[in-house]
């Protein structure tokens, strides 16, 4: 995975860059020995590493607007970290860039329940968040499996989402405002407490920009009820083909379940293994379907799942009888990716979305790949919203493999692009699908993404080398001033 050119001038600079970042944030704030900063190389993505310039910590908004208003002056780039989960490389480091780490940032402001949300800083956890209200039986809704550890201001940038999506929406449905700092040190705020804001959808705009255009420095989340019932129902097909085209029915219907999840057998075994949660492990394909709200609608829907399960050959149909049944069903698919590490040294997991309808066309299709390169592939992924997540088995130690892995993993992900789907649906596209982007959009289109850029970061200061297949500057899309002839930026690196 091919990284934007080193700039000489900008590391020679180091011993200053960091003296000027000990001034604004003092103490141990900024980390910039090798040994401190090595848990910094990489993310989630971890096939993937660099070493950054330096770290910095800053705890406090002013502290934020003071770094990058530094950086927009000195033409520093800049990397947002968030918990460093990212699947797609988005908060990799860049080596002559600063990593701006917002893991201080993790305190819950305020809890309003009149209003129904929270103010949370971006460290907060996303799971912390239903923590801090679920006594008064309210809760976050987005829940990606990693929620114990991901934080909501990486939500944002993402625009995470979870198993409970398909129903209650990503992290763009259930987000009211956010306060940001511009890359010159501005800071303002997006949308509020309010349920619309006037103007522009700037907010949505924000929302899975990945660190591109600013830096999140708190988060206003939208709070829900608990539902009064809600019970799992756990679906076991002799074939992956019957479980996708039971997830097609249920939402033909006219049933939104609160979660719709698919595994196949080699990710059921592995998910067993690991949590017990009482799984049948014939199954070539594993549904769990949730079910919530008043008692009465719960055990009509209940039966209707299982009714239309049966019509597609289910051979395992169980239903959850308390609470403690209900968590330990979801146990298994929320354990189901450090699971597949038993199995395997390394894997990567992939994020492209296809309609529900072809979700039978892309399983088989799939396998017929993995065959191909010789690797071999477990499904684990939100079949309700059709947003897969293939997990691709490899050793990251043999050069060869990783990249047999990279091309098997573009494959399918142009395999999702081919059947109407797109390239993620929560993930975001960092690095790991920066150089897909063309199979998607246009170069029109990717101009017209890259116009938005350059009013927020004219300079190609925040998060370089991500999401964009090559680097445009603001120039070449109608901003380019020539001088006595000259054209300025001859010899841009294209990457």
């Amino acid at each position: 995975m091919e990284m934007p050119p080193l700039d000489p001038a900008i590391l020679a600079r180091r011993s200053e860059i960091v003296a000027a970042l000990r001034a604004i944030v003092q103490g141990e704030g900024v980390i910039d020995d090798l040994d401190g900063m090595r848990p910094y190389e990489c993310d989630a993505l971890s096939a993937y590493r660099q070493m950054p310039l330096v770290v910095v910590l800053p705890e406090t908004v002013d502290q934020v607007a003071a770094i990058l208003r530094y950086c927009q002056d000195n033409k520093v780039k800049v990397v947002p970290r968030g918990a460093g989960t990212s699947l797609s490389g988005g908060s990799m480091p860049v080596g002559d860039a600063i990593l701006l780490a917002m893991g201080k940032f993790n305190r819950v402001l305020e809890i309003d329940y009149a209003n129904r949300c929270a103010r949370v800083q971006p460290g907060v956890t996303n799971l912390g968040v239903t923590k801090a209200v679920e006594h008064e039986g309210f809760y976050y809704a987005p829940d990606p499996s990693s929620q114990i550890a991901c934080s909501i201001g990486g939500n944002v940038a993402e625009n995470s989402g979870g198993v409970h999506c398909l129903k209650y929406g990503l992290t763009t449905n259930n987000l009211l405002g956010i306060e940001m700092v511009l890359m010159n040190g501005e800071v303002v705020r997006l949308g509020g407490k309010h349920l619309d804001a006037g103007g522009y959808d700037l907010l949505g705009l924000m929302t899975g920009s990945e660190g591109l255009l600013g830096v999140v420095t708190e988060v206003t989340v939208r709070l829900l009820r608990k539902p009064s019932t809600a019970r799992a129902v756990l679906l076991g097909f002799p074939t992956e083909a019957g479980a996708a085209d039971c997830v097609a029915a249920v939402i033909a219907s006219g049933i939104i379940p609160g979660g719709m999840e698919m595994m196949d057998k080699e990710a059921t075994k592995c998910a067993e293994a690991y949590v017990g949660a009482g799984y049948p492990l014939d199954a070539e394909g594993l549904l769990i379907v949730e079910l919530d709200g008043p008692p009465v609608e719960v055990d009509y829907l209940v039966e209707r799942v299982a009714e239309i399960a049966r019509g597609r050959g289910a051979t395992t149909i169980r239903v959850s009888h308390d609470e403690q049944e209900r968590v330990l069903f979801w146990a298994g698919r929320k354990a189901a990716f450090p699971a597949v590490g038993q199995i395997s040294p390394d894997y990567m997991c992939l994020d492209g979305s296809v309609p529900r309808g072809k979700l039978v066309e892309v399983l088989a299709e799939m396998r017929v790949l993995s065959k191909q390169y010789g690797l071999r592939v477990v499904n684990v992924f939100h079949a309700g919203d059709g947003n897969l997540h293939p997990l691709i088995l490899f050793d990251a130690n043999d050069p060869a493999e990783l990249k047999r892995c990279e091309e098997l993993g573009a494959d399918i992900l142009r395999l999702c692009v081919r059947v109407g789907g797109v390239l993620t649906g929560e993930h975001g596209v960092g690095i790991e699908k920066r150089d897909l982007m063309g199979v998607q959009f246009t170069e029109i289109d990717l101009d017209q993404q890259m116009r938005v850029k350059c009013a927020f970061d004219p300079d190609h200061l925040l998060n370089p080398g991500k999401v964009f297949p090559k680097l445009r500057r603001c120039a070449e899309l109608g901003r380019l001033v020539v001088t006595q002839n000259n054209l300025p930026f001859p010899d841009i690196p294209r990457f």
